[in-house]
C-alpha cells in the first residue's frame, strides 16, 4: 500500500473516535433534556391552582353582577379570587391600576396582570379601539373569557368566522393558532395554562421588530418577573 494511503486510513481511524468523543456526550445531553423536558410535561397539572370551569362561571357572573361596567367586573374578579385562595397557595396581584401595553402578532391592546406563574397566568387583556392580529402559537392552553364587546375568529380553510360575545369563552388548544378581531371596547379575562415563560417571546417580540416601546418592555418584565418569583418563593410553580 503506497504511504499516502497508509497515512489517510490512519487519519480516519484517528478521527472517528475524535467525533464520538466530541458529539456523543452533546447527544447524551440533548436526549436527557428531552427525556427530563415530557416527564415535566406530564405531571405539569399537578402545579395548577385556577380551575377554567369556575373561571367561566366568575367571569359570568362578574358580568350579572356589573352590567357594562368593566371596572366593576374587574373588582368582582379579584375580590371573588383574594377571597377563594389563600395567599399561601398562590400570590394574585390586586393593584387593578397597573396596566401595560401589550403588542404581539400584530394586535395591540393593555393589559392587567392578575396572576402570573411557570405555569399559569391570569390577566385582563382589551382595548376600547379595536385590534386584530395573529394569537400565535403556543405551549399553553387559552381561555379567552369575553367580559365586554366582541371578538371574531378565524381558522385556516374555515368558511365562517367564530363570534364571541360577553359571557363566552373562546377556548384556543396549545399548538393551534388563529387569526383574531376584538372590535371596540372589548375586554376579556384571559386564562392560560401550560408552560408559560416559553410564551414571552411572542408577547415581547414587537418590541424588537416594531414599536421599540423599550419603558413598556421593562416594565412587563418586571411585573412578570416580580409576580412569578412572588408565586415561586411560595411554592407555586
Amino acid at each position: 500500500m503506497p504511504a499516502s494511503r497508509k497515512a489517510k486510513s490512519r487519519a480516519e481511524t484517528h478521527q472517528s473516535p475524535n467525533l464520538l468523543t466530541k458529539w456523543g456526550p452533546r447527544v447524551a445531553i440533548f436526549l436527557l433534556l428531552v427525556t427530563f423536558g415530557a416527564v415535566l410535561d406530564a405531571i405539569k397539572s399537578r402545579w395548577y391552582v385556577l380551575d377554567p370551569t369556575k373561571l367561566h362561571e366568575l367571569a359570568q357572573a362578574a358580568i350579572a353582577s356589573n352590567p357594562d361596567d368593566l371596572g366593576g367586573m374587574i373588582q368582582h374578579i379579584v375580590t371573588n379570587l383574594t377571597l377563594t385562595y389563600p395567599t399561601k397557595t398562590i400570590r394574585l396581584n390586586t393593584d387593578s391600576s397597573e396596566w401595560l401595553f401589550n403588542n404581539a402578532g400584530g394586535a395591540m391592546g393593555a393589559m392587567y396582570i392578575i396572576h402570573a406563574s411557570i405555569t399559569e397566568y391570569l390577566i385582563i387583556f382589551g382595548t376600547p379601539l379595536g385590534t386584530e392580529g395573529h394569537s400565535g402559537l403556543h405551549t399553553a392552553d387559552d381561555y379567552f373569557h369575553i367580559l365586554k364587546g366582541e371578538q371574531w375568529a378565524f381558522s385556516p380553510g374555515a368558511l365562517e368566522m367564530e363570534r364571541y360575545t360577553p359571557g363566552m369563552v373562546h377556548y384556543l388548544p396549545r399548538g393551534t393558532a388563529k387569526q383574531y378581531k376584538m372590535h371596540e371596547g372589548c375586554f376579556a379575562l384571559e386564562y392560560a395554562r401550560g408552560w408559560i415563560p416559553l410564551m414571552m417571546p411572542f408577547g415581547l417580540a414587537d418590541t424588537f421588530t416594531s414599536t421599540l416601546d423599550f419603558p413598556t418592555l421593562y416594565h412587563t418584565v418586571r411585573v412578570t418577573g416580580r409576580e412569578m418569583l412572588g408565586n415561586m418563593f411560595i411554592g407555586k410553580i
